[in-house]
């Protein structure tokens, strides 16, 4: 189990990250005449990736 446990964390983790991106910022998810949220999900998302990349390369 020790191999795989970093692994099933990083999926937890982006799991909680998900969940709070789609349902705990309805700001963030708030269009003018639409209903697709998908948007701004996945732009929060490349957002943490990038952040994500660039602590890891500079840090």
């Amino acid at each position: 189990m020790k191999p795989i446990l970093p692994y099933a964390l990083a999926f937890a983790a982006g799991a909680m990250i998900y969940v709070v991106v789609e349902e705990l910022i309805p700001e963030a998810q708030r269009e003018e005449g639409g209903s697709n949220t998908d948007v701004s999900t996945i732009g929060a998302m490349l957002g943490f990736t990038v952040m994500m990349i660039l602590d890891v390369a500079l840090g």
